[in-house]
C-alpha cells in the first residue's frame, strides 16, 4: 500500500513538473478581453493532455465576432518534412466567455470552467519568398513554386487592379498571412486573412499573363 501511494505521489509530482515546464517557453497570443492567468494556463494544458493532446507549444485566444464571446485555441509543436508542416490543434471553451448557461457536449471533457473535445491535425505548406517563409493552408491545382511567384508579386506590390477592386479595402489585406491558393482552368483564387485579428478574410480573383498579375475581383468575408 505504501509503495502504491509512493508511486502515485511520484506520478503526481512528475505531472506537476511537466505542466510547470510546459508553461515556460509557451508561445502566447491573447486578445485583450481573453487573457489567461498562469494557473489557468496550467489547467488548460492539463485538460488538453486529458483530451489526447501530446504537447502544447502555443495558447491563443480569439474573439467570436460579431458576438461578444471568446474562444481558446491550443497548438502542439510543428513537425516539418520538406515543405509540409503538421501539428495538433485543439479548440477549447471557457464558461465565462460564452453565453450564460453554456455547457459542454456529451463527448467533451470538462475541467473546472474549461472544456474541449478531441484534438485535430492541421497541415500547411511552406512557401518561400526571398529569405522569408510563409505557411498556407491549402494549395489546389498549382505547384508551391507557382504560389511563391504570385505571393512574391503581391508582396512587392507588382500588380494591377481591376475597376471593381476597392483600393482602401485592398489595404486591409494581411499579405503575410496567405490562407489558400487555388486554380481551375485559367481562374486563380488566393485567400488572405485580414490585417486585424479575428476580422475575417479576403478572396482575390487573379489573372496571370506571363509575369503580369492583375487582381480582377476581390471578396471580403466579415465575421
Amino acid at each position: 500500500m505504501r509503495n502504491h501511494n509512493k508511486i502515485k505521489t511520484t506520478l503526481l509530482t512528475f505531472l506537476s513538473f511537466t505542466l510547470t515546464l510546459s508553461s515556460y517557453g509557451l508561445d502566447r497570443d491573447y486578445v485583450p478581453r481573453a487573457i489567461l492567468t498562469k494557473d489557468q494556463e496550467k489547467e488548460v494544458i492539463a485538460l488538453a493532455k486529458k483530451c489526447g493532446m501530446k504537447e502544447v507549444s502555443k495558447i491563443s485566444t480569439h474573439n467570436m465576432y460579431p458576438s461578444p464571446f471568446r474562444g481558446i485555441q491550443l497548438q502542439g509543436p510543428e513537425k516539418i518534412k520538406g515543405r509540409e508542416v503538421s501539428y495538433q490543434g485543439l479548440s477549447m471553451s471557457h464558461s465565462e466567455w460564452l453565453e450564460p448557461g453554456a455547457k459542454p457536449r456529451k463527448e467533451q471533457i470538462q475541467m473546472g470552467k474549461f472544456w474541449a473535445g478531441k484534438p485535430y491535425t492541421r497541415k500547411k505548406t511552406i512557401l518561400k519568398v526571398g529569405k522569408k517563409e510563409f505557411r498556407t493552408g491549402s494549395i489546389n491545382g498549382m505547384t508551391p513554386e507557382q504560389c511563391e511567384t504570385i505571393l512574391g508579386l503581391l508582396l512587392s506590390g507588382k500588380y494591377e487592379i481591376g475597376p471593381t477592386v476597392n483600393k482602401r479595402t485592398l489595404e486591409q489585406v494581411g499579405w503575410n498571412t496567405p490562407s489558400n491558393f487555388s486554380k481551375r482552368g485559367e481562374s486563380i483564387s488566393v485567400g488572405f486573412l485580414h490585417k486585424a485579428k479575428d476580422s475575417g478574410f479576403f478572396d482575390l480573383q487573379i489573372k496571370m499573363v506571363g509575369k503580369k498579375l492583375t487582381i480582377e475581383q476581390m471578396f471580403q468575408a466579415i465575421p
